[in-house]
């Protein structure tokens, strides 16, 4: 299911996968699904929500991948368009979103049940069910094809138990582990040290989180100009930015053709009320049920 966070509106819902849901990971507009059948599911959002487009595609969703053997256990999704999952099939699999197919497939010694990216260079974190914490390369090869067991580089040891829960900050210097004996760990990704330890009560510790605070410092506003339409009444528009160098297009994805005619309709001088107001907006345009304050 969708829902609206600020309101708490549903705004969908859809049967996905044929057993239990594990996990969920998100890449721009496009969410990846991983569930106890073993199946990935890749889905466009911008379709998930509009109903013409859902009866305009031949299945709801853009890939599904099912080439792990047990139950997903986690995801996590890469700068790039590329995705990881784990799973109880003891590996970790590479996937291109933006060409749906597998690049790689890792080998363990455990299941995995966790895992978490190093936003500073291409290593991934994998939680295993022997309480180890497997430091992994990427590795990623594009004319690469199979198995590859090379590519865990180390392993952070700390917990008597399955490491259940792993989130990296924000610079990659931290890392933060839950485990089912009960205790997190903070460790120094740097010299691979355990730096802090806590006791979460008495049971397993099933997630962990770290919240940075940051702020965002945006671009300084062009003056909105306006200019004439084609049946003579006058419009504003809006400065559309450049998209970031490394995002990566989707085949089919209807992300910016969208954003574009909302961000054509945003009115105001302020950024701080043009961002606090599209989220809004793009939804219910979507839905088809603009909010009647709003000026044309």
């Amino acid at each position: 299911m969708l829902l609206v966070v600020s309101s708490g509106e549903l705004l969908h819902t859809w049967h996905a996968h044929y057993r239990a849901v594990r996990c969920l990971g998100l890449y721009d507009y496009l969410l990846v699904s991983g569930s106890e059948d073993g199946t990935i599911k890749v889905w466009d959002l911008i379709t998930v929500l509009d109903e013409q487009s859902r009866l305009e595609v031949q299945t709801p969703y853009l890939y599904s991948f099912s080439q792990h053997a047990l139950p997903v256990t986690d995801i996590a999704c890469f700068l790039g368009a590329i995705a990881i999952s784990s799973s109880e099939d003891r590996t970790c699999k590479i996937w291109s979103l933006s060409e749906g197919r597998m690049l790689r497939s890792i080998s363990f010694p455990t299941s995995i049940d966790s895992i978490a990216l190093d936003p500073r260079s291409h290593i991934f974190y994998a939680g295993g069910r022997d309480g180890k914490i497997y430091v992994t390369a990427m590795g990623v090869d594009l004319s690469f094809h199979g198995r590859d067991e090379s590519s865990i580089l180390g392993a952070l040891d700390d917990h008597s138990k399955a490491v259940t829960s792993l989130a990296s900050s924000r610079d990659g210097l931290l890392l933060v582990s839950g485990s089912e004996d009960g205790n997190v760990r903070v460790w120094d990704t740097r010299c691979q040290q355990v730096t802090r330890k806590f006791k979460h009560s008495q049971g397993p510790v099933t997630n962990v989180l770290i919240v940075t605070p940051q702020r965002v410092n945006l671009p300084p506003l062009q003056p909105l100009r306006k200019v004439r339409s084609a049946n003579g009444e006058a419009e504003r528009q809006a400065v559309l930015l450049h998209r970031p160098e490394n995002d990566v297009p989707i085949p089919g994805n209807k992300t910016f053709i969208f954003m574009e005619r909302y961000l054509d309709e945003l009115q105001g001088t302020e950024w701080r009320d043009r961002y606090l107001e599209l989220q809004d907006l793009f939804v219910h345009e979507v839905l088809h049920q603009m909010p009647s304050s709003r000026n044309p």
